[in-house]
């Protein structure tokens, strides 16, 4: 039996929600606005999605969201990344619409979310072996990533963090630095910019090389300046 299956997700203004996707590397496959405003995009290979015009929905109170299980979800997010930046000069991480970075999350797959400027999310996760770092912190990491980056409870992921932070004081710098790197961007996404500066400062404290996470810095640091 062949089956296919196409998301059909609300949206407050369409016009909102086409850029976006376009920017995405998506293409329109067609549009009808009576008697039903509706619109249709693909990226290829079964990546396919639907939305209906519904006029005074809330954003953010939409609960609608849609697993999209790959492979590599690195080089998804790279591809879908370049087309926000291109987009909007820099990553949106913050409000609506915004996209998280590739992470692994307790009781769950790694991978990241887009969150589209009509509140609807795109879970991207992981077909892929997981790999255990053996870090101290991971579990710490795990959580906070699936409070933070899967429930969307940025507050419950920031005090996640922080507990950790204060529970291992005696670990190194290169274990602190994913650490401190994800708690900047979570006070970033949460409008804490003071903290979030603060927090970058003790990054640059550090005694460690921070090569893994320079574009990371790099774009927080372009959120913080406006």
């Amino acid at each position: 039996m062949d089956v296919r299956m196409i998301p059909l997700l609300p949206s407050n203004d369409l016009d909102d929600v086409l850029p976006f996707y376009l920017a995405l590397g998506f293409r329109l496959t067609y549009r009808q606005a009576r008697p039903n405003p509706c619109l249709g995009v693909t990226r290829g290979d079964g990546f396919d999605l639907q939305f209906f015009g519904m006029p005074g929905f809330d954003p953010e109170q939409n609960y609608s969201s849609v697993i999209v299980a790959v492979e590599d979800t690195q080089a998804l997010y790279d591809e879908l990344a370049a087309g926000l930046r291109a987009e909007y000069g820099k990553l949106p991480i913050s409000g609506l619409p915004r996209i998280t970075r590739p992470r692994r999350k307790q009781g769950t797959s790694g991978g990241f979310s887009v969150v589209d400027p009509a509140g609807n999310w795109l879970r991207i996760a992981s077909t892929a072996a997981e790999q255990d770092t053996g870090s101290r912190f991971e579990r710490v990491l795990l959580n906070a990533a699936r409070q933070g980056d899967s429930h969307g409870d940025v507050g419950a992921a920031i005090a996640v963090l922080e507990a950790g932070l204060r529970r291992h004081a005696d670990a190194t710098d290169q274990e602190k630095l994913p650490v401190l790197t994800y708690l900047a961007e979570l006070l970033v996404r949460d409008g804490s910019a003071d903290r979030a500066r603060g927090v970058l400062t003790e990054i640059d404290a550090l005694d460690v090389d921070r090569s893994s996470v320079t574009e990371e810095l790099g774009e927080l640091r372009s959120q913080l300046a406006g």
